[in-house]
């Protein structure tokens, strides 16, 4: 098993921040939640606050048309951004020795539904209606195809860490040999089941989510995409370390001490061969909900005490679901990379008034630098449904 170090040569994304890294490190580090906003079309009778992608997304080849979905069309925008690193990357290696693994959770639910609807008041499909529009397997095989990679191929669909784990699953590919690269990240997509569903858990916020306020009220539900290409090929942000357990403790509510998610946080730290000092800054998973923020407030205090900066950056795009390990990894990648950043950290945005039911994190005030004085290491957390937890740590190179 090889355990050479492995890099992030580049980054694509497109979320309710912008598109594209100049315009969504912009907006991040200036902590704009502009991309939040209600819509009445998803949910019956009711307005809801989501962020929404609001640029133009590009039409798949025509040859992929029948992957065509809202889903797939983020995902090939963020693939357009880190095209000509990859195709860099098959004249070093080959088509066949770069894998595609991605994370999502609703896949391209949304032009079923809407395909459902065509079939409910016509009687039949809409013509350009396949199933390959919605399955797990279409994200991968669909950025595979754009890409025109042979390597192996699949999706992870795990709830919200989806996306974080799929860089374990891709490391693992290249550590047994199966390939030298990977294309890595998420795309997760606004849709009714989605709302809905978290409507009859009565956890959509009424506002624009809270995150660890006393205030919280619930979650904000939003959409996105990331994509990276991982090898062994030196880049501006290096892979460290990633933790992966499960709770197996309840269908969607999260072990209240947070068991699970320390063990993930003290797995990647492990495994990245750091200590919980060498920590510069946590993406926290801050969805807002009541539960999830106390477990995941008692595990990081557990581990990091009160002193290293942490926010929750779901206030600027909604819970991305399956893309939001990919997003927020990209985040740090932001924040890491000296040629995007402004060396500040990606800002904490809530109201500011302190649950005494939670113990205190250093939660990022608008325009925090980065520190200085050591080699920086940052850590995201993703936790899903069914106790699925993930912790990932990149370092700048």
């Amino acid at each position: 098993m090889s355990a050479r170090p492995l890099f992030l040569e580049d980054c694509g994304i497109v979320t309710p921040l912008g598109n594209g890294k100049t315009a969504v490190a912009c907006a991040l580090f200036a902590g704009d939640n502009n991309g939040i906003s209600l819509r009445d079309d998803l949910v019956p009778n009711k307005q809801v606050y989501v962020g929404a992608v609001r640029d133009d997304l590009p039409t798949p080849p025509a040859a992929l048309r029948d992957f065509d979905c809202r889903n797939n069309r983020l995902m090939q925008m963020a693939l357009m951004e880190i095209t000509p690193a990859v195709e860099k990357a098959i004249k070093r290696y080959g088509r066949d020795r770069i894998a595609v693994v991605l994370g999502t959770s609703t896949s391209g639910t949304s032009s079923s539904e809407e395909a459902m609807v065509i079939r409910q008041n016509t009687g039949s499909w809409p013509t350009d209606y396949h199933y390959h529009k919605q399955e797990i397997s279409g994200l991968s095989t669909f950025a595979a195809c754009f890409l025109g990679l042979t390597g192996p191929t699949y999706t992870v669909a795990t709830a919200c860490s989806s996306s974080a784990k799929v860089f374990a699953s891709a490391r693992r590919l290249i550590r047994a040999g199966l390939a030298d690269a990977a294309i890595v990240g998420g795309s997760d997509t606004l849709c009714r089941m989605t709302l809905n569903g978290f409507d009859a858990l009565e956890l959509l916020a009424k506002e624009k989510c809270n995150p660890f306020s006393a205030n919280r009220d619930g979650i904000t539900i939003g959409e996105g995409a990331a994509a990276f290409l991982l090898s062994a090929d030196d880049g501006p942000v290096q892979f460290l370390g990633i933790g992966e357990t499960s709770d197996a403790y309840h269908l969607t509510a999260p072990d209240p001490e947070g068991n699970g998610a320390c063990q993930a946080m003290l797995q990647a730290l492990d495994d990245a061969g750091l200590t919980a000092a060498d920590i510069a800054y946590i993406n926290l998973h801050g969805t807002a909900t009541s539960l999830n923020d106390a477990m995941e407030a008692r595990a990081v205090s557990s581990i990091f005490g009160s002193q290293t900066p942490c926010s929750s950056t779901k206030g600027m795009t909604g819970h991305m679901l399956g893309a939001t390990g990919g997003c927020e990894a990209a985040f740090l990648w932001l924040a890491l990379n000296a040629a995007t950043s402004p060396a500040l950290l990606p800002p904490h945005l809530w109201d500011g008034i302190h649950d005494p039911n939670l113990p205190v994190l250093n939660f990022v005030a608008m325009g925090t630098p980065l520190p200085e004085g050591k080699q920086l290491a940052m850590l995201s957390n993703s936790f899903g449904f069914g106790g699925s937890n993930a912790s990932l740590i990149l370092g700048r190179a």
